[in-house]
């Protein structure tokens, strides 16, 4: 068995499971916003103090990396995990703001088989995120593959999705504010997966 030349400082695994924690929080509100009859004003509200903290969090990193001497793997690989992750979380609120923004009040169904590819990234995320201290890569390789299946699937919704805003059922200013939504929503997703190859790169480097 080799020695271990890095030290076991297991706070910046809680630090980055903290983080991806904060996007299985951020997934379930903008589940919550899409749903029937949501207080718009109310969920992004909470939204909103989610991101705030998800903020702290990504900041606690950041200080941790300026201010550990040696990291238990390349430091430019945390702050760009961090950074994936922090990303997501902003994409998320993003998308929360501009339906209470735009004031849209028929959302199409379509959308929420996007949401439920956020919320299960984000559960997937947040379990992978413990793994990284031992680097069990059959667990890290089977997160970062169902992650990009789930990005596949995710893009096939989207086709979906802009099929049907253009398909006459939506009134030209209606389509105008859905685009902006569903590409957000394909802009988290797609976010979620850089933080998936973000971790195959650390796994392969560190295995």
């Amino acid at each position: 068995m080799g020695l271990r030349l890095r030290p076991v400082d297991t706070s910046f695994y809680v630090l980055l499971t903290e983080s991806a924690q904060h996007l299985i929080r951020g997934a379930s509100l903008l589940a919550e916003m899409l749903a029937d009859g949501a207080d718009h004003d109310d969920v992004a509200r909470r939204m909103r103090e989610a991101e705030h903290q998800a903020d702290e969090t990504t900041h606690a990193i950041v200080k941790k990396v300026n201010s550990t001497f040696v990291t238990p793997f390349d430091r430019e690989d945390i702050y760009s995990l961090a950074s994936g992750l922090d990303d997501v979380m902003d994409m998320m609120d993003e998308v929360v703001d501009m339906i209470l923004l735009y004031e849209v009040k028929l959302l199409p169904a379509e959308l929420s088989a996007q949401v439920e590819v956020l919320q299960r990234c984000a559960e997937l995320t947040a379990d992978a995120m413990p793994n990284l201290q031992s680097m069990q890569s059959q667990s890290l390789e089977e997160y970062w593959i169902e992650v990009n299946r789930l990005e596949n699937a995710g893009d096939k919704n989207h086709r979906r999705t802009i099929a049907k805003l253009f398909s006459g059922e939506f009134k030209t200013i209606e389509v105008l504010k859905l685009k902006d939504i569903v590409e957000g929503l394909e802009e988290a997703i797609d976010a979620f997966e850089k933080v998936a190859n973000t971790v195959e790169q650390i796994a392969v480097k560190e295995s």
